[in-house]
């Protein structure tokens, strides 16, 4: 698995000055966690699962939930574990070339239940997906300890096996949407308490995401298609001090940027927030026409926030999202540029940068360059002179 993998070589070429490099099992989770991209989730009670996940892949989607929480009645709970037991089984034989899936459940006796029923076919996961995760009541450390039982059953803990070929670990990725999270009044200690049962089950843990439709729904409230989330103050707020507890350098985890909603055509309220000025050909000024037909300029603009707030990739619960988000993660040539000139640079000092447009800050700008290279693995670096109008031309045809 690859992000751009559709692209032709001759359209990679002039596309990209470094391709994202391949992705599997055995590929480091700090690789893993950044290239999950838009993370597409799926209704568990789908009536062909397989097809949906095959079709997903061949379009370009890199990571996949089958979802057993909010996306479907309670009535279909049962039915839904059955459907994507099933899946399983059936991926099974398409197991190297399939996108990173999980499975988001309820509770932990739900995840023992699930991984049971699928035995080894569970290995198809890369994890499960665990909703309203908090410290306060013993619900997270449940779900870590329902996941060592199953690592352990099934004998994906990530220990090597006797001829010392690398094992397959399952980890999770918990959803921060509880209401200690959310109101103020208990936010810095129900975020400390999770920072620290996370930190103690690192190995374990994937990436963190953020729940901003509970958050909302939280005050009564739902953003419009023209309004970011972080046009919504007391979301955004609870955003950054997820940044801040949870999505430090030293110590910190990959945090996801949150779902948008929206996906179809409505009347405008707020003028366009996508400027001409990139689109310049014919063909990107159609382009630029069609992503503002579908109202996914604001999208854009909230991919641009959740990047410059520390957040990488994206829940989606639309195909067409996938590509806007890839494209939009991709490093510019400057970006490489300057992280490659600061990178392991620790002797401090400043230099103009490569493009001789700003300055460059040896020692405050070290975290940063490592987690640029590390978004360059996983979804290439531009060629000079490419923009993600390209990229996005590319990806939508």
């Amino acid at each position: 698995m690859r992000h751009f993998r559709s692209l032709t070589d001759s359209a990679a070429g002039q596309l990209f000055h470094r391709l994202p490099l391949e992705l599997t099992a055995e590929s480091t989770p700090e690789l893993l966690a950044v290239a999950l991209g838009g993370t597409l989730y799926t209704p568990a009670n789908r009536s062909d699962l397989v097809k949906d996940v095959l079709r997903q892949r061949d379009l370009g989607c890199v990571s996949m939930v089958l979802c057993l929480e909010d996306s479907i009645p309670d009535a279909d709970v049962p039915e839904a574990e059955g459907n994507v037991v099933a899946a399983l089984a059936s991926l099974a034989r398409h197991q190297h070339d399939l996108p990173l899936l999980f499975v988001r459940v309820r509770t932990p006796e739900q995840m023992l239940r699930v991984a049971r029923r699928a035995g080894a076919a569970t290995a198809l996961l890369t994890g499960f997906v665990l909703p309203k995760f908090d410290n306060e009541n013993g619900t997270g450390a449940a779900f870590l300890s329902a996941l060592h039982v199953v690592q352990q059953e099934l004998g994906l803990d990530g220990t090597p096996s006797a001829d010392g070929a690398p094992s397959h670990r399952l980890r999770v990725m918990p959803i921060l949407e509880s209401s200690p999270i959310i109101h103020i009044q208990t936010r810095a200690a129900a975020l400390t308490n999770i920072h620290a049962l996370l930190a103690a089950h690192r190995e374990d843990i994937l990436s963190v995401r953020i729940g901003a439709t509970d958050m909302s729904s939280a005050f009564g409230l739902r953003r419009s298609r023209d309004l970011t989330i972080y046009d919504v103050n007391v979301v955004a707020g609870v955003i950054g001090d997820i940044v801040n507890v949870l999505g430090r350098p030293d110590g910190g985890f990959v945090i996801s940027g949150p779902v948008w909603e929206h996906y179809s055509n409505t009347e405008r309220v707020l003028r366009p927030q996508l400027r001409v000025t990139p689109f310049v050909g014919p063909h990107e000024q159609e382009l630029r026409q069609r992503i503002m037909t579908a109202n996914l300029d604001t999208l854009i603009r909230e991919i641009e926030l959740d990047l410059a707030n520390g957040l990488l990739g994206k829940t989606v619960i639309h195909p067409s999202h996938i590509a806007l988000v890839h494209a939009m993660s991709v490093v510019s040539h400057e970006e490489y540029l300057d992280a490659v000139a600061i990178a392991g640079n620790t002797n401090g000092g400043a230099a103009a940068s490569p493009y001789g447009n700003k300055m460059n800050e040896m020692k405050p700008h070290q975290a940063w360059a490592r987690r640029t290279l590390l978004r360059a693995d996983a979804y290439g670096v531009s060629a000079a002179g490419v923009t993600f109008v390209d990229h996005l031309e590319a990806s939508m045809g």
